[in-house]
């Protein structure tokens, strides 16, 4: 069945529109092989490089449609399958590149030798979480190649953890902000009552992401209560899914291929401190996989100041795993910015896709500087959110709220002896 669906996969894959391939040659450490990428759109006009998130996420498959959106608004594309997965996985022999062959530098080397072959001179660069980083080490490694860059779900450095530990626990433990405050407090109780923390945590976080402060208040209110036992158990498989398997959805989510940028690069699993909604217990039974953090490859703090490019932060304002701070720090640092906040959770790339197309139609077209007007946040504020399928998540655990708390009224009408029993054999 697995080597079905893989299959499948790449047979979809490789009937992408626009889809091409690039030798990559031989090098220390990476034998050769073949990089793809597809190209779509109109060819006139500056074209817009759109590097996912990750690592891991593909970026030949999950965007067909977001490419044909992108087309249809008349934007010219580029999306480079990443190094290492989907269909850039194997060597010109078909065996899987090796380790060596895995680096954020070598993946920077290759959107450079794509723009190469394809004759383009300048482009903007749009990267989502994992992407950004991408993107702003091709701004420093290849300057004169960028008309412009979009950072989406900003990622700065290795060290990241440190804000995201600290704005969460403000949000969702401490209920610093008021609007959250209640759900703060049976998130407290939940975990001095016995729930564990790191799970907890996940729960809170996932649910708030994706579905506010109200879903979130009542998943927390019926676990409270014992009657979201299978809704707790569905949240919190979700994390762990993209990263538990090395190939959880061939040419989707690959992260075993390239899960040692995250680790030896990008430090996702930093030392624990022993605290709720703590980033490094989300990734720590997957870093024993791979070598200890070394190093990252650029210093993006310190070379912000020196973009010169027009620049367009997007936020959302309840992502938890890029949260606003870090946003909010990289406009900072940037020399010329404008910065559009979603109601939305984490990457609008794959939650809030007509979002992005409306902020890069802009910067495609030379129009950047009218992205923070209120006339253009309206605009954004009444287009219905696509993307990909974790856009529905919201739903699929209000129904589960919903079943659990149907099945567990029938319980209570259940003689005693079947009740115990029927618990006994539902655990």
């Amino acid at each position: 069945m697995t080597n079905r669906r893989s299959e499948n996969a790449r047979r979809k894959a490789t009937g992408s529109p626009g889809l091409r391939t690039l030798r990559r040659p031989a090098v220390e450490g990476s034998p050769e092989f073949d990089l793809a990428y597809t190209r779509t759109g109109p060819s006139d006009g500056v074209p817009v490089v759109v590097l996912p998130g990750g690592p891991g996420l593909a970026s030949i498959l999950p965007y067909r449609q977001f490419r044909a959106r992108a087309a249809k608004h008349g934007i010219h594309t580029i999306m480079i399958e990443h190094r290492g997965i989907g269909l850039s996985r194997c060597d010109t022999n078909g065996n899987p590149l090796p380790a060596s062959a895995i680096s954020i530098m070598l993946a920077v080397d290759d959107i450079e030798a794509v723009l190469a072959a394809e004759e383009i001179s300048e482009a903007i660069v749009y990267g989502s979480s994992y992407g950004t980083y991408l993107a702003a080490g091709f701004g420093i490694a290849h300057p004169e190649r960028v008309a412009g860059m979009i950072l989406d779900s900003v990622v700065l450095s290795a060290e990241d953890h440190h804000i995201v530990r600290s704005h969460c626990r403000s949000l969702l433990w401490d209920g610093d902000a008021p609007e959250l405050a209640d759900c703060a407090r049976l998130l407290r109780s939940l975990v001095t009552a016995g729930f564990d923390q790191d799970q907890a945590s996940d729960v809170a976080r996932i649910v708030y992401e994706f579905g506010g402060r109200a879903l979130l208040r009542r998943v927390l209110t019926q676990a409270a209560t014992g009657r979201a036992i299978q809704t707790w158990k569905f949240v919190t498989q979700i994390g762990n899914s993209e990263i538990g398997n090395d190939i959880a959805s061939p040419y989707v989510m690959e992260f075993g291929p390239v899960g040692q940028i995250a680790f030896t690069e990008l430090n996702y699993a930093p030392t624990p401190d022993g605290k709720p909604f703590d980033p490094a217990t989300q990734f720590a039974a997957a870093a024993e996989k791979y070598p200890d953090f070394a190093r990252e490859p650029f210093d993006v703090r310190g070379s912000m100041p020196q973009f010169d490019w027009p620049m367009t932060i997007i936020l959302g304002a309840r992502d938890l795993r890029t949260p606003p701070p870090i946003a909010e720090l990289a406009a900072a640092l940037l020399p010329d910015v404008r910065v559009v906040k979603l109601d939305n959770g984490h990457s609008a790339l794959d939650t809030h896709q007509l979002a992005a197309l409306h902020v890069i139609g802009r910067m495609a077209g030379r129009d950047g500087a009218r992205l923070d007007t209120a006339e253009d946040q309206a605009v954004i504020a009444a287009l219905p959110h696509r993307g990909s399928a974790v856009r529905f998540l919201p739903h699929i655990i209000s129904f589960a709220l919903r079943w659990d708390h149907a099945v567990s009224a029938v319980r209570v009408r259940l003689p005693r002896w079947l009740r115990s029993r029927n618990h006994t054999t539902t655990q």
